[in-house]
Parts: structure tokens; sequence; C-alpha cells
């Protein structure tokens, strides 16, 4: 299952996890928290309409009581008002795998509002976690590091945030960091590696943090150790660079169908 938001244009969020779950060969089914849909006519702005509570509530409900779920994804939430509805509904099914993409800032909401979601999400979602995989930012803002240069700065971060948590980490540094190379850090308590791939251009992807979280969840699924859906998704997620997708948008989506097509 993935607890995410729709993105309208197909390139990440919601649609970009069930994409990535059939391409990986498992079974995705949703809860839908909100719908995203940018503003042609204002530089491509967000515009956010949540799902009300009792829809969530249901979704939530009547997936769980369906399937008997290997894995779950916790994508874009949006507000304290979601996060606890899921909080309180995982901690009800709590899930062998529960993988967070902590999505600690939505553009387009006030700045209150986000600090409020942040704080939310860090205190009742991070604390059931299994698995998180946090960006650059993210990786700042869990691990109380004031800059994250290069890897071995993304290497503390990791270990910080697995201290705090308990979960295994992927902290993504991307194209963030400098060098030919997208590098990312796993760590698990014992485990730590650097995963690193070419760099395909400068600039982010849209769908590329859904798609790993979302890969990695649906190895976990099919009884990947954590390390091995961590080495799976980010060849999953590169691949979908290498292959992915212009448009009218200011910025390129990932296509899930990357690895296929160069098997």
């Amino acid at each position: 299952m993935t607890v995410a938001g729709s993105e309208a244009t197909g390139g990440a969020g919601a649609l970009a996890d069930i994409k990535t779950f059939t391409s990986l060969g498992v079974f995705g089914s949703l809860a839908l928290t909100c719908i995203v849909a940018f503003d042609p006519e204002n530089d491509w702005g967000h515009r956010l309409t949540p799902v009300d509570q009792q829809t969530l509530a249901n979704q939530l409900q009547t997936i769980s009581a369906a399937y008997d779920l290997d894995a779950v994804k916790i994508g874009m939430l949006g507000s304290p008002d979601t996060i606890h509805t899921v909080a309180t509904a995982m901690k009800d099914l709590a899930p062998r795998h529960l993988v967070l993409d902590p999505v600690l800032i939505c553009k387009g909401q006030e700045p209150g509002a986000a600090l409020d979601t942040d704080q939310a999400l860090k205190a009742q979602m991070l604390p059931l976690a299994t698995f998180v995989t946090p960006n650059h930012f993210e990786s700042l803002s869990l691990s109380g590091m004031k800059e994250i240069n290069d890897v071995e700065d993304l290497k503390e971060a990791a270990q910080r945030i697995h201290d705090s948590s308990g979960a295994t980490v992927l902290a993504k540094g991307g194209v963030r960091l400098s060098g030919p190379d997208a590098v990312d850090v796993f760590y698990d308590g014992s485990t730590l590696e650097v995963l690193s791939e070419p760099k395909v251009g400068e600039v982010p992807v849209s769908g590329a943090g859904c798609s790993l979280a979302a890969a990695v969840t649906a190895e976990l699924a099919k009884g990947a150790s954590p390390l091995d859906a961590a080495r799976t998704a980010k060849s999953f997620v590169s691949a979908g660079i290498r292959h992915r997708l212009g448009s009218h948008l200011p910025f390129d989506s990932l296509w899930q169908g990357g690895l296929a097509a160069e098997a």
C-alpha cells in the first residue's frame, strides 16, 4: 500500500508509486491523502486539495481489511490532521515494513502550516517507520546538522537519523553533492554503504524520491533485505532518470520503465 497524494501529471506522488510497484512486480493499493494540480498559468505553482479525514480513514480501513499487507509506503501527507489519521491507522496495522518518505516541506503552504506539519511528522510518523528515505534538506532537518556538503557529512546524517529513530536510513545526496556521481548513504545501525551512480544532469528529476521509496517498499514486500532493497531501488531510479520524460513542465519526470528498457 502507498499512502500518498496524487500529482496530476503523473510524474510524482501516488501515480509514481503505483507505476513503480507494477514495474517491480508487486500489487499496489492506494490511500489518497490529497490532490496536487500544478497551475500552468502561475509558474506551475502548487494547488493542493486535501482529502477529508473520514474519506482517508475509510480508504485505510478498506485496504487493511482487504489484504495482508507486506509493506506500506508513506508519502505526502500535507497536514497535521492527515498525519494523525495515518499514524493512528499504522499503529493499529503495525506493518512489518513501514517505509517513510519524509516530506517535510509542502510548497504552496503558509510557513506556519508547513512548520506544524513538519513537527507532527517527526513526532508521530517517524517513530513508526522501519525505513526512512530523506532527501538532502530532510536529512539536515532530521539529523540536526547545519550543513551536508559531502559524502562524509551524509554518512554522519544517516547515522544520526538512525540513532534518533531506530529506522534503517537511505539518505539521498543525489545531485546536491558535488562530484560526478549521485550518491546516497545506507545505514541500518551496523552496515554503512555508499550507493553511487553517475549523475545524469545537474538538476533533480520529478518523481525520483517517490519512486526510490516505492522501489524500496516493493523489494521489501518481495522479501529482500533492506540493503538489497536499497541497492535495487538505486538502480531502478538511476535508470528511470536516464530515460526521463521531457514536457512543457519546467522540469523532467522520471520514467518507471527505464530499468526494463535497459534489461
